[in-house]
């Protein structure tokens, strides 16, 4: 919901061009808070007002505009100022937002900034998407294992202008490799002894990321750990740079919301649901739609090959919505709590005998109570107390295959290298509906003939 509470004032200012007033309303509040007061201007209106404000206050509210704000920001105002806008931006804010701007505008851009600047961000932007590299930033704190705990703080002290974060400093040789970590509380405490060198202080077991390792995998070891910034490395054991603790929550973000897609049976979105076109939304939900309505098809023929017994036995019709439910939403509930596990690392791939073991001991456990009320529903439909059993026996097996199916394919899929999500709640179901209608038949059969 857009916030109306200062536009007239916003306006009055931009027609007026208070550049006073203008400049006291960024600098009176919270860029965040600033930048939604401003979110019914556009993005015109918006550049005018922040561009007045003090540095580095212009770059700090552009941070919190939205992202179709931003590139249109960028987009259409003068490059000078943009460039400097940019160079105002921690690495990893500017990288992800160029990436959503016209190369042409990026090279523009690039071209006004300084070298060294330019080459941080061209080796950010060449690191894979979803990889360590790609989110990490360049801006760490940085020491040398020699200095005592005054040269630290004095030469932190020169560094932490243009830092995002100071919670860890990282003590590397000449080379720039990683040697050991201390916390800036470490330094603190130790300014009473101001002969101990970082070397006497750092800890050397660190928790440390790849560059090129998936980015789920880093978020993983930030919540294992408790971290709230983790070095990334590469293979020489170079320090890159930093992955702080708010970008981690930005991919836990990601990853949830494309690993709730995939269970739904939808292809991940590359842009919000409201950003993305009808057509790239219709086939992105088409494609499994289309794959699930096969698999129904197939539902429908293996039922097509027992029309005799139903000719026959016309009250086996009443349960088939009852057997094809109860195992569609078993399989649904093990794959989701499966799907789940791994995306949170409660489980691996070498806890997949334990996963099948307790899955299948839930389905006895779950089919074994859903049958008794099979049975005694059945009673009431069948011809004879004999034939009812059919009944439980098939709700007992066709739950025990959904919870095999369920817990199994998201396993053989991540054995296979792919994403358990993949294997969603509606394909399982629909695996497990026509075993179900096979199973119902051939328990009906045996009891019949």
């Amino acid at each position: 919901m857009i916030n109306t509470l200062y536009l007239p004032e916003l306006r009055e200012m931009l027609v007026e061009q208070k550049v006073e007033d203008m400049r006291e309303f960024c600098d009176a509040m919270h860029p965040g808070v600033t930048a939604e007061f401003m979110e019914g201007l556009t993005a015109d209106e918006t550049w005018q007002i922040i561009r007045h404000a003090e540095q580095p206050l212009p770059a700090e509210i552009f941070r919190y505009c939205s992202e179709e704000k931003q590139v249109d920001i960028l987009e259409h105002q003068d490059r000078t100022e943009m460039a400097s806008l940019i160079s105002e931006l921690v690495p990893d804010d500017r990288v992800d937002i160029l990436d959503a701007v016209s190369e042409d505008v990026v090279n523009d851009i690039l071209e006004r900034l300084p070298l060294e600047e330019r080459r941080d961000i061209l080796r950010l932007r060449a690191y894979r998407e979803g990889t360590a590299g790609a989110v990490m930033t360049s801006d760490v704190a940085k020491l040398a294992e020699n200095f005592t705990v005054p040269e630290a703080l004095a030469e932190l002290g020169r560094q932490a202008e243009e830092l995002e974060t100071i919670y860890y400093l990282y003590v590397v040789d000449d080379t720039d490799h990683l040697r050991g970590v201390v916390s800036a509380r470490q330094l603190v405490t130790s300014m009473g002894r101001p002969d101990i060198r970082l070397s006497d202080l750092m800890e050397e077991d660190i928790v440390t990321a790849h560059v090129f390792e998936d980015q789920e995998s880093v978020a993983h070891k930030v919540a294992r750990y408790d971290l709230l910034a983790i070095p990334v490395l590469d293979d020489q054991n170079r320090m890159m740079g930093i992955i702080t603790h708010d970008d981690i929550i930005d991919v836990v973000r990601e990853e949830a919301e494309e690993d709730i897609q995939r269970i739904a049976a939808v292809n991940p979105l590359d842009e919000s649901y409201l950003k993305t076109a009808v057509t790239t939304l219709s086939w992105k939900r088409g494609i499994w739609l289309t794959i699930l309505f096969i698999a129904a098809l197939l539902t429908a023929i293996a039922l097509k090959q027992y029309d005799e017994s139903i000719a026959e036995h016309t009250w086996l019709v009443l349960f088939i919505p009852l057997v094809i439910s109860a195992g569609g939403n078993t399989g649904s509930q093990s794959s989701t709590l499966i799907i789940a596990a791994f995306a949170s690392g409660d489980i691996t791939l070498r806890d997949w005998s334990r996963v099948i073991r307790r899955e299948i001991c839930m389905g006895l456990i779950i089919g074994g109570f859903l049958s008794l009320i099979g049975y005694v529903v059945a009673c009431f439909a069948a011809p004879n107390t004999t034939l009812a059993l059919i009944i439980p026996i098939t709700l007992l097996l066709v739950i025990l295959c959904g919870t095999f199916s369920g817990s199994a394919l998201p396993l053989l899929f991540k054995q296979m290298g792919l994403d358990p999500a993949l294997m969603s709640n509606p394909f399982v179901a629909g695996i497990v509906d026509i075993l179900g209608i096979v199973i119902y038949m051939n328990v009906a059969r045996a009891f019949i003939y």
